[in-house]
């Protein structure tokens, strides 16, 4: 098992390292041309910066029982396909029992964004220590889980 993470403007990079080297589990991190990374635990992967590069890299790098992390719901539902794990950066495991359904949420959020007039939404709440603790929990139960199978 290794841990893919789509890095590009990911807050819990860091937090995935120290869980990771706790558990001896390998970090790939992939991130495009605009970013720059540097990791002294992982290694780190620098791919074009095409609109979906690191997402289309990230699915090739993917195996069995690999476990991603990603807030992109398309690549979620494509590693699952391959048979890895995915966990969102809020800390919610992407599975196949609720892939439809936050695809389905996904669709139908933009497409009301789509049908507003005004195209000035607010973006995501400031992550809280809170959220970094959310976090880590539930990755280390999903490893834990993993290494259960």
């Amino acid at each position: 098992m290794k841990i893919l993470v789509d890095a590009d403007a990911c807050p819990v990079v860091p937090i995935v390292e120290q869980v990771a080297e706790k558990y001896e589990i390998p970090v790939i991190l992939l991130c495009d041309t605009n970013h720059v990374l540097h990791s002294d635990y992982s290694e780190v992967k620098v791919v074009g910066a095409g609109a979906d590069a690191v997402d289309f890299a990230l699915v090739g790098l993917c195996r069995k029982d690999d476990l991603v992390v990603t807030q992109d719901y398309g690549v979620a539902a494509m590693i699952l396909g391959k048979g890895a794990y995915g966990i969102h950066q809020s800390g919610k495991w992407y599975t196949n029992e609720n892939i439809d359904r936050m695809l389905m949420e996904r669709h139908l959020s933009k497409k009301a964004r789509r049908s507003k007039s005004k195209h000035h939404l607010k973006g995501p709440a400031k992550r809280t220590a809170e959220d970094d603790k959310r976090f880590a929990e539930s990755l280390e139960h999903l490893i834990r889980n993993i290494k259960r199978e």
